[in-house]
């Protein structure tokens, strides 16, 4: 059975929301009571919307205020760091330049200490692979006057001697090498010896000597090892090293052992060559 549907005419809905709308005209002139119902309708309906604006708006405040806080952080880190890398760097040049004074004031004392020959002063500029510079080129050739023969002092002595020559580089073989020998002399009791270059010693920072004569045991650890004056390469009197063992040789008659050389062979960056050749007149 289907329900029967009310209709409400036209005319009858209009008289009635005209007499609603009466009726609440009069009530709010009246009383407070529909200023107050819709005051807390808009409170209830707008208050949460304001109050999420407001934290929306607040948060963007922080969020723009800890991005900007991080901009400044980064701008101060970076100035720090341009800072960091200048003395850095200053710092750098510093080590360099002390570094350099003191291998000018060692030259300075090794000159004055064979201020009798004549020298150039040069700088290397390679060498040969491995730690040691047994073998290395310098910046100054036959237009300054570099010949082969002529001997190379660094440090605290005898380096080596020029081998080969171009017109702005030299080549210098030092005393380390294994293709090397000097003749050499103990300073404190004259006694004659060969100093043989010896790369596998030098791992242990020694070179070998032998051939030495001393009947009398007067040579010690701790002696000093000059170039001898019958070397027919070396200009005589230039420091080798100090003797870092002695032993006797089974034939009993000469000593061998090691030495300590005069120069850092692992470190060298500036050199003096003697321009004095050991066959020219006036030289023993």
């Amino acid at each position: 059975m289907k329900r029967r549907r009310v209709s409400i005419p036209p005319k009858a809905t209009l008289t009635i929301l005209t007499a609603l709308s009466i009726l609440l005209m009069i009530l709010s002139f009246t009383t407070d009571l529909i200023p107050d119902l819709l005051g807390n309708i808009a409170g209830y309906t707008f208050q949460p919307f304001k109050e999420g604006l407001t934290e929306v708006s607040t948060y963007i405040g922080t969020r723009a205020e800890n991005m900007r806080q991080v901009r400044d952080v980064l701008s101060e880190n970076s100035a720090l760091r341009a800072q960091i890398d200048e003395l850095s760097q200053e710092n750098d040049q510093l080590v360099e330049d002390r570094f350099e004074l003191m291998e000018l004031r060692d030259l300075f004392e090794l000159n004055e200490e064979y201020k009798g020959y004549d020298k150039i002063g040069a700088r290397i500029i390679g060498k040969d692979p491995g730690n040691w510079y047994s073998v290395f080129v310098i910046d100054k050739g036959k237009n300054d006057g570099i010949k082969e023969g002529m001997n190379v002092i660094a440090g605290a002595g005898l380096v080596g001697i020029v081998t080969k020559t171009g017109d702005t580089w030299a080549q210098v073989r030092s005393i380390i090498d294994d293709d090397s020998n000097v003749s050499g002399r103990m300073l404190n009791t004259s006694d004659n010896l060969i100093v043989y270059g010896s790369l596998e010693s030098m791992e242990n920072g020694t070179i070998e000597f032998g051939q030495l004569s001393d009947p009398d045991d007067e040579v010690n650890v701790g002696d000093k090892i000059v170039t001898s004056n019958i070397s027919d390469r070396y200009l005589p009197g230039i420091a080798i090293g100090f003797i870092s063992s002695i032993k006797k040789d089974p034939n009993n008659l000469t000593k061998s052992g090691t030495l300590t050389p005069s120069v850092d062979f692992e470190h060298i960056d500036v050199v003096l060559v003697i321009t004095q050749m050991k066959e020219e007149p006036g030289l023993p």
